[in-house]
């Protein structure tokens, strides 16, 4: 079975502001799955958070998902397929930070 996921994104970022939508989404049959903060570099407080739910999905997937591009670093030479229409790599400086 497959999952929907839904991310909800909240600010200011607050305890009660993140406790409001935790409640909600929970309440209307989501999982509770995670929170992601970002912060500036001026600031320890975050800006804002994207915070994640996750439910099982009502149908089955009739179509296949599409299938992630691959990451390109700047340093590596374009892929064989670069030059297709459509075909967009992504570029990445050495500061990126890839999770």
């Amino acid at each position: 079975m497959t999952e929907q996921y839904k991310f909800v994104e909240v600010s200011p970022v607050t305890a009660e502001s993140l406790e409001e939508c935790v409640n909600e989404w929970v309440a209307a049959g989501w999982t509770f799955e995670g929170i992601r903060f970002v912060v500036t570099e001026h600031s320890k407080r975050p800006a804002m958070a994207f915070v994640t739910f996750t439910r099982a999905a009502a149908g089955e997937v009739t179509e296949a998902p599409r299938k992630p591009r691959p990451l390109v670093h700047a340093d590596e030479p374009e892929p064989a397929d670069a030059g297709r229409e459509g075909s967009f790599p992504v570029v990445l400086d050495a500061a990126d930070e890839v999770e």
